[in-house]
């Protein structure tokens, strides 16, 4: 694979081969230590049929050796997709080479170790434990047939020249680290973890601001064993040095400025076909600039969406790259063995799209994420105000809820946070009620109004938000204005019903605004795969997702699928009681309110817009269509 500047960026499958005694397993493991490729041995791939011909010593044949060497040739396929491997094999004839080098996934190269036959016999006989006889060697010198290809080296030196040899002939980039990472915050110091735990070498760079920031990656490096093999670095340019070619450095510092100036310093110390990928919140449009700016430099630059909170990005995050399909395929394998594997045994990092499709994507999903916590804010105030509930009753009724499609991690959550106490009182209760927010629920709204998509549901989270931040002023308010409330009978099933509708009307507002603008931005986005994504490892996943993921194969439009427009008639009747007992109450429903309305109005065929757009014509001459033509002629009326 060559990258768009005719780089070749393939990882390297080097073969130490020969006959038998010529010390391809000492040569492979001393490359492996001075290079960090990991060192595989053919041998260990021999059918047990081949081993006990050989220490009876009986010369194998090519039916003996053909599955052998595919054995070998589909396990380094494997293999190479995540790193750079050596593998010690005799690959005697041109024949056998073939099948081990017929691999287009990877560059291969051959490493012929030479000896005389009194050399290589003296080293058999002296050899111990091995099933390989040393009257075999005539049968393999006979059959050996020279390489016209490859790094042919004499075995008459010591082990260490026989390496330096190697390593200075062929193109091996020496003790580099294969990923870096930059920003050591809570996100950068769980990634890092589980990069180190899937066994990556690593270099790790936190700037250095004295008094504050100071040996950052050391400390950290030091603080946790699995990290033993990472380098840590307050040099930038000692950092971008460190790294093997092409360099894949993931960047997980604050959106925005901070983004652009580290790009600025990075870029002079980059090379043609390097990657960078931005892991935070960025704005989607900020990543095509920085796709585009980078384009000129020859530099791949991907925008993933990585959702788990700590915990997920230690363990297992959901992932969603975006930009160039070239760039994102020389980082997959690391993506992906970081990310969540979800209840099927799927992977959930999965490319999205060109451009900043990643991050657009997973600002959508922070906006569902704030409509999925909002509801359940609101579903436990209509239980502790209208049926008067406490909170530890409140988890009891919920956790049943669990084992149901209703299931997901934000409710699971939700149930250990009511029970928890501090001084012998429920802490959820002592905190202060401001809910802050990062930017990513704003532009989702913002987006969603400039591209003419409707999310009130998510739209009213976010102002939810505000209106918890103006705090004082609400507690102010309370003191002087009247609340009536009146206790009531709840049916926690019906409840639940109506939690479920509006989270589906949630989730179809959210997949309607992706598809929009994955429409009008050429990025062809797979909602489907993009659902199966969330089914593990993000702050959303949930049974309703795993249901979606199914359902959005079928069609992008949710809320008209048979199966959710029967849950739909079945639950908006438990839905408008809920609404009315809150009203009673006047117990703010945000979300609960702006789904129905959200619903009602999707279901009107004739609406109040025939008045609105009547208006816009007697003031503004802004003309109308007509119902019994709706795609034809516009017209105006002299309304006076």
């Amino acid at each position: 694979m060559l990258d768009c500047l005719g780089y070749n960026l393939l990882n390297t499958i080097i073969y130490i081969m020969g006959v038998s005694g010529c010390g391809k397993t000492t040569i492979g493991t001393l490359l492996s230590k001075e290079t960090g490729y990991p060192f595989f041995d053919g041998d260990q791939f021999h059918p047990s049929v081949n081993i006990e011909k050989m220490a009876a010593g009986i010369p194998l044949n090519d039916e003996d050796r053909i599955p052998w060497l595919n054995s070998i040739k589909d396990f380094a396929e494997k293999k190479v997709m995540e790193r750079s491997i050596i593998i010690a094999c005799s690959a005697l004839k041109q024949s056998y080479r073939d099948i081990l080098a017929n691999i287009p996934s990877a560059n291969c190269a051959f490493v012929l170790l030479q000896g005389t036959e009194e050399i290589l016999l003296g080293r058999l006989q002296n050899r111990v434990g091995h099933f390989m006889q040393a009257n075999l060697l005539a049968s393999q010198l006979e059959i050996l047939e020279m390489p016209s290809n490859a790094l042919l080296i004499h075995i008459n030196q010591t082990p260490t020249k026989i390496v330096e040899q190697i390593i200075d002939k062929l193109p091996i980039t020496l003790s580099m680290q294969e990923f870096g990472l930059i920003g050591l915050g809570v996100m950068g110091k769980s990634l890092s973890r589980n990069f180190a735990n899937k066994g990556f070498t690593l270099s790790l760079y936190n700037r250095f601001v004295q008094g504050k920031e100071e040996k950052v990656a050391e400390l950290f490096i030091a603080e946790f064993p699995e990290l033993h093999k990472a380098k840590a670095f307050e040099n930038i340019t000692e950092f971008v040095q460190s790294l093997a070619l092409p360099r894949k450095i993931m960047l997980m510092v604050h959106a925005g400025e901070a983004t652009d100036v580290l790009i600025d310093q990075l870029i002079p110390l980059l090379d043609k076909g390097d990657v960078l990928i931005d892991g935070g919140n960025a704005h989607y449009l900020d990543t095509e600039k920085r796709i585009e700016r980078l384009n000129k430099y020859g530099i791949h630059f991907i925008g993933a969406g990585v959702s788990g909170g700590e915990e997920g990005a230690l363990k297992g995050p959901s992932i969603m790259p975006g930009g160039s399909l070239e760039g994102y395929q020389l980082i997959q394998p690391y993506l992906e063995r970081i990310a969540a594997i979800n209840e099927h045994g799927v992977n959930c990092c999965n490319y999205i799209g060109t451009g900043g499709a990643g991050h657009f994507v997973k600002m959508v999903h922070n906006g569902i994420e704030y409509a999925e916590m909002q509801l359940l804010a609101e579903l436990v105030q209509f239980l502790k105000i209208s049926a008067g509930f406490t909170n530890d009753l409140i988890a009891l009724l919920l956790q049943p809820f669990l084992q149901t499609d209703k299931a997901s991690y934000l409710l699971e959550i939700t149930i250990q946070i009511l029970q928890k106490k501090w001084k012998d009182e429920f802490l959820v209760d002592q905190i202060l009620d401001n809910a802050g927010n990062k930017g990513t629920g704003s532009w989702t709204t913002i987006e969603a109004a400039k591209f003419g998509v409707p999310i009130p549901t998510l739209t009213a989270a976010l102002n939810a938000r505000f209106i918890s931040s103006i705090w004082q002023e609400r507690r102010q308010a309370a003191s002087v204005m009247l609340t009536t409330t009146q206790k009531q009978a709840v049916n926690i099933n019906a409840v639940m019903e109506a939690y479920q509708l509006c989270r589906i009307i949630n989730h179809h507002q959210g997949f309607q605004l992706i598809a929009s603008v994955s429409k009008q931005q050429n990025w062809e986005i797979n909602l489907s795969e993009l659902a199966e994504t969330w089914t593990g490892g993000c702050i959303i996943r949930s049974k309703l997702m795993e249901e979606i993921k199914e359902l959005i194969a079928h069609s992008n439009n949710l809320l008209m699928h048979p199966i959710i427009l029967q849950q739909c008639n079945q639950s908006v009747e438990s839905l408008k009681q809920m609404l009315a007992a809150a009203l009673t109450n006047e117990l703010p429903m945000d979300c609960f309110s702006a789904s129905a309305q959200f619903l009602f109005g999707y279901k009107q065929a004739d609406s109040g817009a025939s008045l609105i757009q009547a208006q816009r014509d007697f003031f503004g001459a802004h003309t109308y269509q007509l119902k019994e033509d709706p795609t034809g002629p516009f017209y105006h009326t002299n309304w006076q």
